[in-house]
């Protein structure tokens, strides 16, 4: 019983083949492994950073409390 379905199987597959064109095998030699770029610190600005920013008269920060905290 399993050996005929196995073979219907692989008769509808190799069916399903006949569809696929032909296609030219595509190769992609790349001498880049494993790079990663170099750790450099970057300039920060931080009244560009808080431009768009919530700050209360005292100065501080207003953040929304996460939803997932109860």
């Amino acid at each position: 019983m399993i050996e005929k379905e196995a073979e219907l199987i692989l008769e509808k597959f190799s069916e399903a083949l006949k569809n696929i064109p032909e296609l030219e095998e595509t190769h992609y030699m790349v001498d880049n492994v494993n790079l990663a770029r170099e750790d450099v610190g970057v300039d920060k600005n931080p009244t560009k950073i808080l431009r768009n920013a919530n700050i209360d008269e005292e100065g501080n920060l207003i953040v929304e409390i996460s939803k997932w905290v109860r």
